[in-house]
């Protein structure tokens, strides 16, 4: 193997990518779209959502109730209906987002001590942000019961003359602590696989297109007459991308963490090892790719129908554990989904190849397979 023919086949072949606008868009635009749309547009947080207020009792302890729900980061009351249909009316014009409703006596069976109950209407055609809210509601109430508890027991007490300095309510004290994501930001669970989806995109598509520009513009039959063995030509087309994807995945960590100020705990050269093996199945796919397609717009198409699913079932954007469990079984072939999990362990766990190394054997396993066998069967077209 010549390594100086390897070197002029990557030099040749970032000239011609750069200088190609198609293969220079393909280059930097996803990457920067992607981290724009994730960062700044796809947000699933909820903060601050439209809530209507029924009041049917007006006392002292349902305006405190009310004071508990505006207080909080996660409720604004943008109206006030005067009765149930007019609360149901706003639900169904989609003017807010949840509804709460206290009934008439609610002060008063709270004072005397008696079981009470509030309605609370989340609209629902969005499920994720329909049990968000109903878990914040559901949270708040516990908190202002637990209160009125201690306010009662602290009442009786005293009419009895036992003046005490502290009265502590009844029951279980639950104290929460969210781990690795403490402002549960959406963008940082996003951003780790986007550097996932860039890589994926810039490795598989352009090694694929490459190697079949030789082929439609005529020239790959002069490369196959020339000194250059196939191995040595397959290394040259599928370095310069393995080298793009690996700065871009140096791009995205650099502005995650000093845009949207996303937290890196790992360990940086643990992330690159694992982005290259997984770029040994992308590179390998992409190699694939181009044995099967004559040209580039064959090529695009085969990629976009390999990429779509294997990504839509990589946990990116919806969690493989609320997936049937058929389809469970079916990620554990998706090398995306391994890549994934290590990107979100590094960037937000710090989690090392001690909790790893099952995701670093997938990825390693997979691989080595799926390179081996792209390359004997480039070997052979080119034979």
């Amino acid at each position: 193997m010549n390594w100086e023919r390897i070197k002029e086949i990557i030099r040749k072949e970032l000239r011609v990518t750069f200088r190609d606008p198609r293969m220079r868009g393909m280059v930097l635009v996803p990457p920067i779209v992607q981290f724009m749309v994730f960062g700044f547009i796809v947000n699933l947080d909820v903060d601050r959502s439209r809530l209507a207020w029924l009041d049917q009792d007006n006392s002292p302890q349902s305006r405190e109730l009310r004071d508990a729900f505006t207080s909080s980061k996660y409720f604004t009351v943008t109206h006030s209906p005067a009765n149930p249909k007019q609360m149901q009316d706003l639900l169904d014009r989609d003017e807010i987002h949840s509804a709460i409703a206290i009934p008439p006596g609610f002060g008063e069976d709270l004072a005397r001590g008696r079981q009470t109950r509030i309605q609370v209407l989340v609209e629902g055609s969005n499920s994720n942000t329909a049990s968000i809210l109903a878990n914040y509601a559901a949270e708040i109430g516990r908190t202002f019961a637990n209160g009125q508890i201690v306010h009662l027991v602290t009442q009786k007490r005293m009419a009895r003359g036992g003046a005490i300095a502290r009265v502590n309510a009844p029951g279980i004290d639950f104290q929460q602590r969210v781990w690795f994501n403490p402002e549960l930001k959406s963008r940082n669970y996003f951003i780790p696989g986007v550097a996932v989806n860039i890589i994926t995109i810039v490795t598989l598509m352009l090694t694929s297109m490459a190697i079949v520009r030789e082929k439609e513009i005529g020239t790959m039959e002069q490369l196959m007459v020339t000194p250059i063995r196939p191995m040595e030509l397959m290394l040259g087309k599928t370095l310069p991308f393995a080298i793009v994807g690996l700065f871009d995945l140096g791009v995205i960590i650099v502005l995650g963490m000093t845009v949207f100020h996303i937290p890196f705990q790992g360990n940086v050269l643990l992330l690159f090892c694992a982005a290259v093996l997984f770029m040994m199945t992308t590179l390998g796919a992409g190699i694939f790719i181009s044995t099967v397609s004559n040209t580039q717009m064959q090529a695009s198409l085969s990629t976009f129908f390999f990429f779509q699913p294997a990504f839509m079932l990589s946990g990116f954007a919806f969690p493989i554990r609320s997936m049937p469990e058929p389809v469970q079984y079916l990620t554990m072939i998706n090398p995306i989904r391994y890549f994934i999990e290590i990107c979100r362990g590094v960037f937000l766990k710090g989690s090392g190849i001690d909790v790893l190394w099952p995701q670093f054997v997938a990825l390693a396993i997979f691989g080595v397979a799926i390179l081996s066998l792209s390359a004997l069967r480039f070997h052979k077209r080119l034979d």
